[in-house]
């Protein structure tokens, strides 16, 4: 399998996938595939194999789900199948075009409103005691500098190989993901986003309006809070004294 150093100049891409989300690469398993491109392909894989796998992965969806659906499914604590719809939403809030095609074009995530978007990941926030969801993935990617190498390494998507220099691998799905919430969990680690072509994707995610606006408004909030405790300590310190 292909491995990646920390300071590997090359992204990994994950992606999700309707059926069978699996990409071809130089090691096959019939239990569990990689969800990252390798960086290099063997000459033996078969192009027919090939064809097949991208046109399960580009298949259209054929029916949308409902914010209801997914509040139902991560609820139930079942976060493979939460994760599977949340991937259905964008393609269904991402317009008809999207859902022709069966996948989002980065292009088009600027388009989904503010409020669909800001109400998927509020649902991943109340179900995961605010461990999962964009927001959530925002600040860690942004603690990393916006490196998405590094990012994924935070998040878990990538793995540590057991070698002498440290190394990182991309996770097989769905196997070697982690599909319940404990302590050993990596915080951002759900959901899971289509970067197949690359991350642009998922960085038009992080970078939507919908969670800038969700920062400043906690940001100003604070500032606020930590003005209103400032105001609080001087009153008490300056209290004047009439008891003479």
């Amino acid at each position: 399998m292909a491995t990646a150093s920390l300071q590997s100049p090359h992204h990994p891409h994950l992606y999700h996938c309707r059926h069978r989300r699996h990409f071809p690469s130089t090691t096959t398993s019939s239990s569990s595939s990689s969800i990252f491109p390798t960086l290099s392909l063997s000459s033996s894989s078969s192009s027919t194999s090939t064809t097949a796998t991208l046109a399960a992965i580009l298949a259209p969806v054929t029916s949308s789900p409902t914010f209801d659906a997914l509040a139902g499914l991560l609820a139930a604590k079942d976060f493979q199948q939460a994760d599977e719809v949340t991937r259905r939403l964008l393609i269904a809030l991402a317009g008809e075009a999207a859902e022709k095609r069966g996948y989002v074009y980065f292009s088009e995530v600027q388009f989904i409103a503010h409020a669909d978007l800001q109400a998927i990941d509020t649902l991943w926030l109340r179900h995961s005691a605010g461990r999962f969801g964009y927001s959530v993935q925002r600040r860690i990617w942004k603690k990393a500098r916006r490196d998405f190498t590094r990012f994924f390494i935070k998040v878990g998507w990538m793995r540590r190989l057991e070698t002498e220099v440290e190394q990182y691998t991309y996770r097989s799905f769905p196997g070697e993901f982690i599909w319940e919430l404990g302590d050993g969990t990596p915080e951002g680690h759900l959901p899971l986003t289509n970067a197949l072509r690359g991350t642009q994707l998922l960085g038009s995610i992080l970078t939507h309006l919908a969670f800038e606006v969700e920062e400043e408004e906690e940001e100003e909030s604070a500032e606020k809070e930590e003005g209103e405790k400032d105001v609080s300590s001087s009153m008490r310190l300056f209290k004047p004294d009439y008891s003479f």
